[in-house]
């Protein structure tokens, strides 16, 4: 299991937005040919849903891949094919006729997806990676990953984009269940400001650095608009509701022993790291996604309100 800084546990996608324009694109596409795919992997994720919907509106070929290859939710353009990344040779026939990938981190084919992609004419990868990357701290077991992935891809001879977002706005959706409930939300880290980014948001810049080469290689720094403590997300959340949610600070202790029922003890550990020790500072705006998309990335009230039903 891996888990990126920016998302602690793995929610449903989002729902479908409108698409701005796209300033200084260039088309991704070879000599002589008419139709060049854009692959997706992890294609009915958080982002992947997103950055397959964004493609398709901008009149992309894409092809979504994932575990089940499924086509639940995906424009009806978009061809689902199934492979997992652990496993290099379940992707490679997705590969063929792609020009760019949009690529997802930590997983222990990928040099071998990597050299694949090379060897089938992909000229361009977006890693979506994490501010953590930026660390340098391979003794931490989420910035190890994402450091190796970086690597990976710098050594595979493609041109590539890194996005580093802060943690997503998604993340919410695991308190789901404490909110149906009751009005009593409990969240760790309560005194950790971050600057939580909406999924659409990091698909937006990804759909950018796919279709232009003003971002090659380049690692874009993507937070959302506003420094908030969980706390004020509990309240937000709970105005977008129409409810008055009660956010309780959970101790180090019980965070720990509920984070470590859901994933790795390593995993729990670079969490402490990065939110209590503050080996990781997350609450920093800056103005990346309106410079790559020439807006300003949405809000957490945004997310509340587009998301709510799943509440």
């Amino acid at each position: 299991m891996r888990v990126r800084s920016g998302e602690m546990l793995a929610s449903p996608r989002g729902a479908p937005q409108d698409e701005g324009t796209i300033p200084g694109r260039v088309a991704v596409r070879a000599p002589g040919e008419d139709t060049v795919v854009i692959l997706v992997t992890g294609a009915t994720g958080n982002v992947g849903s997103e950055l397959v919907r964004a493609l398709a509106a901008a009149g992309e070929p894409v092809r979504a891949l994932s575990r089940s290859g499924r086509t639940d939710g995906l424009p009806a353009s978009v061809q689902a094919v199934a492979g997992d990344l652990n496993r290099a040779e379940t992707v490679r026939d997705a590969l063929d006729g792609v020009r760019a990938m949009f690529l997802m981190p930590g997983y222990e084919g990928q040099r071998a997806v990597l050299a694949d992609a090379r060897a089938a004419g992909v000229e361009r990868v977006v890693l979506l990676s994490a501010r953590s990357a930026g660390t340098g701290d391979t003794s931490n077991a989420v910035s190890a990953y994402l450091i190796d992935a970086e690597e990976a891809v710098r050594a595979s001879g493609l041109s590539w984009t890194f996005l580093r977002p802060t943690s997503f706005m998604s993340n919410a959706l695991r308190l789901a269940d404490q909110i149906r409930a009751g009005d009593t939300v409990r969240v760790p880290f309560p005194d950790a400001y971050t600057t939580d980014i909406d999924p659409y948001d990091i698909a937006q810049c990804a759909l950018r650095a796919l279709l232009d080469d003003e971002y090659t290689g380049r690692a874009l720094e993507l937070t959302g608009p506003e420094a908030l403590l969980p706390a004020d997300r509990v309240r937000i959340l709970g105005k977008a509701l129409g409810r008055d949610l009660v956010p309780v600070a959970l101790g180090h202790a019980e965070a720990r022993a509920e984070m470590e029922a859901q994933m790795p003890k390593p995993y729990v550990d670079a969490f402490f790291s990065f939110f209590v020790d503050g080996t990781l500072d997350e609450s920093v705006v800056l103005p990346t996604v309106r410079e790559v998309t020439g807006r300003a990335p949405r809000t957490f009230e945004q997310w509340a309100r587009t998301h709510a039903a799943e509440f």
